[in-house]
């Protein structure tokens, strides 16, 4: 079995390949990534590409045909990740989370790959009052990254062809330990905080909703997507991804955070202007279909895996939110010492090369 992991060098990506090399212990696991975050590593172990086949570094904007030859499946992870690098570059994150998502299919599509799964976000349902959203509830984007998603989704509907397998996976709002760990997350947020300085510091006023999701059981989920047989749910499907038990406003999880790490304090921001991004999630309709591949974790656990793997690598940086960590700053910095162009290409980059070819292996 030849799987393609598209953004295997992000957050979500090194916890999906150790994942899948355990499950598939002879797969051959193929990595693309730009790299530009690499060297965001929040491990002291070996680098999470070893459990790779090959890796493979180019922009998914220029994906030849020919590397697609003899895959059967791809798990489509790249994109500009968050609601501030949308906001920040609102055309690139069009064209790399929706152009080149779509570009890709088609490539898929015509080389024959019978699975792609496609990670979409909740954060489609936006500013969601009443009960939890349901795959059939109107959607109500507030960003790009947001409507790049559903702009995916529905190209990739259009593209139904019959042959390939389409599972667009509304995931909830992600967290959890990773060898790249990001702490422009929710949860994230909130550990780095206690770990570093003792206090969990809440930018809202603590009243928005938010679907939450480990990044281990993402992995999980993946696993399920690429196995998935069309005849349960259609040959292209659109599922929220995560747990009814894991809605929680913001402010209880500080609180949960607090309770893990002895001595941490919360602070909230009443004057703080209303968070719109404020939706729960019915996640019913995943707990049908995919009834072997639940999250497993439990918020507690995924505070105290956060919390143990920041300890690990020495993390006392009170300061993080102008660190590596938050993928903006991230890109700001190469922007500013001119590895990147204004469309977020690298200046020295080659193109990936096809099926085939030599390949900088792990």
């Amino acid at each position: 079995m030849r799987i393609i992991i598209t953004g295997n060098m992000g957050y979500v990506g090194p916890v999906v390949v150790r994942h899948l090399r355990d499950r598939f212990p002879d797969a051959e696991l193929i990595g693309l990534d730009l790299g530009l975050f690499a060297h965001c590593l929040t491990t002291r172990g070996s680098l999470p590409e070893a459990a790779l086949t090959a890796q493979y570094f180019g922009d998914v904007r220029d994906v030849p045909a020919d590397f697609l030859r003899g895959t059967d499946a791809v798990i489509h992870l790249a994109a500009i990740s968050n609601d501030p690098m949308g906001n920040e570059f609102e055309t690139v994150t069009h064209e790399i989370n929706q152009e080149a998502s779509l570009r890709l299919a088609h490539l898929a599509a015509d080389a024959g790959v019978g699975r792609f799964v496609f990670a979409s976000s909740c954060s489609v349902y936006g500013a969601a009052e009443g009960g939890p959203r349901r795959e059939t509830d109107p959607l109500a984007p507030l960003t790009a990254y947001a409507r790049s998603k559903i702009g995916t989704e529905q190209g990739l509907r259009a593209l139904e062809n019959g042959r390939m397998t389409i599972t667009c996976l509304r995931f909830a709002t992600a967290c959890g330990m990773s060898d790249r760990l990001r702490l422009d997350l929710v949860l994230n947020d909130f550990v780095a905080c206690a770990v570093s300085s003792g206090e969990i510091r809440i930018l809202s006023d603590g009243t928005p909703w938010r679907p939450l999701i480990d990044v281990a059981d993402m992995a999980r989920a993946i696993e399920w997507a690429i196995g998935r047989d069309g005849a349960r749910g259609g040959q292209v499907l659109e599922v929220n991804a995560g747990s009814n038990g894991w809605n929680y406003q913001v402010k209880d999880l500080a609180e949960a955070v607090a309770a893990e790490i002895p001595g941490a304090t919360v602070r909230i921001n009443p004057q703080a202007a209303p968070d719109k991004r404020s939706y729960r999630v019915d996640f019913s309709r995943f707990a049908a279909l995919a009834p072997g591949h639940q999250p497993r974790t439990g918020l507690a656990e995924s505070v105290r895996r956060l919390r143990d793997g920041l300890q690990a690598i020495g993390f006392d940086d009170p300061e993080f939110r102008g660190s590596r960590q938050i993928r903006l700053k991230v890109l700001k910095g190469l922007l500013e010492t001119g590895e990147l162009t204004p469309d977020l290409r690298r200046r020295s980059s080659r193109p990936v090369m096809p099926h085939g070819s030599a390949s900088a292996a792990s």
